[in-house]
């Protein structure tokens, strides 16, 4: 019989900070039998030249998005395994080995999801080191069977892509939870914390707030849909919906205090009591990984990118009440094409 072989699919732009450590990892895993497929989108950097220094399949294309990288990775590889990889992530030597394993163990698997290590890829400060840390913590928490398909560190059987169809292409985010919504409907899928790779996250404060919000607003009709079979459950986000709410308190007890100082007072308490309530996890494992005096700072960050959160579900909602459009927005059939170059 012969060994199971696994193609790591890596979309790729303008990667060039972080592409060299990506497949060097890769070309050092302990699972030998590996092709690697880089689709890069219309890069602009070097990092195509890099991808070259490296035995890779590398496939060109006009800038259309990393599903449509991600399906033409899939048409352009022959793996029994699909093992698809962002190129701003360096796994961890056995990642691969342990991916197969999980596939090979029950066939029920339809994609198992990966987790980000503690310690960031590349360390530009605090504000990266708390992205990276609750990203490893939540995925942490949520682990086991999710509804969500990570396709930033994740494999699945080809036979199961097959079955579930390719990535909506009309999707410029938030494609990995509608696939994982799609797929989960027909088979299992799984979050191991044992499958690592190290990431490089975004460092300044701004740029987070706006993914959040962006990938936020849209997902409120994925969640709302209660026609599809695999709708994601809310308890696998990384921003808790109880959280939330208590966050969404606070600030609103602290606007309504200069007119009703004590219903604001008590509504700010009562809500930043059911915040620290429901991170009191998180902020316990940020203090003992980044210490006392990161702290404050880093609970801060968790406090804005909870109240952005917020925000987004309360626009998304209104834009579910009123916008046909934006309820369908997820009920669009996956569609592929594009002109590819081999190089």
């Amino acid at each position: 019989m012969r060994p199971t072989l696994v193609s790591v699919i890596i979309p790729n732009y303008n990667y060039a900070r972080t592409i060299r450590q990506c497949l060097t990892a890769v070309a050092a895993q302990s699972y030998p039998h590996i092709e690697i497929v880089v689709v890069d989108d219309g890069s602009t950097d070097e990092s195509p030249r890099i991808a070259e220094e490296f035995p890779v399949r590398l496939i060109r294309t006009a800038n259309a998005g990393v599903s449509a990288a991600r399906n033409t990775g899939v048409r352009h590889s022959t793996g029994d395994v699909l093992f698809f990889l962002d190129s701003d992530i360096a796994l961890r030597p056995d990642a691969v080995r342990r991916a197969v394993d999980v596939l090979e163990s029950d066939p029920r698997i339809g994609f198992v999801c990966g987790i980000y290590d503690s310690v960031p890829l590349i360390d530009d400060g605090a504000v990266e080191r708390y992205k990276v840390l609750h990203g490893h913590y939540w995925r942490r928490r949520t682990a086991g069977e999710v509804k969500a398909a990570y396709f930033s560190l994740g494999a699945m059987p080809r036979a199961a892509y097959d079955r579930a169809g390719p990535l909506d292409e009309s999707l410029r985010d938030t494609e990995d939870v509608e696939y994982g919504a799609r797929l989960s409907a027909v088979s299992t899928v799984l979050l191991d914390p044992r499958i690592v790779g190290r990431h490089d996250d975004d460092d300044r404060i701004g740029i987070l707030l706006r993914k959040q919000y962006r990938r936020s607003v849209p997902l409120v009709a994925l969640f709302g849909d209660r026609d599809r079979a695999g709708r994601p459950q809310l308890s696998d986000t990384a921003y808790r919906p109880k959280a939330v709410a208590g966050t969404g308190l606070a600030l609103a007890g602290l606007a309504a205090a200069p007119l009703w100082p004590v219903a604001g007072a008590v509504a700010a308490t009562a809500g930043a009591a059911v915040f620290v309530a429901e991170e009191w996890g998180l902020l316990k494992f940020l203090h003992a990984t980044a210490g006392g005096r990161a702290l404050p700072l880093m609970a801060g960050l968790h406090t804005l990118m909870t109240a952005t959160t917020g925000v987004a579900a309360l626009v998304g909602a209104v834009r579910w009440t009123g916008s046909p459009s934006f309820r369908r927005r997820y009920s669009n059939p996956p569609a592929t094409g594009g002109a590819v170059a081999d190089v």
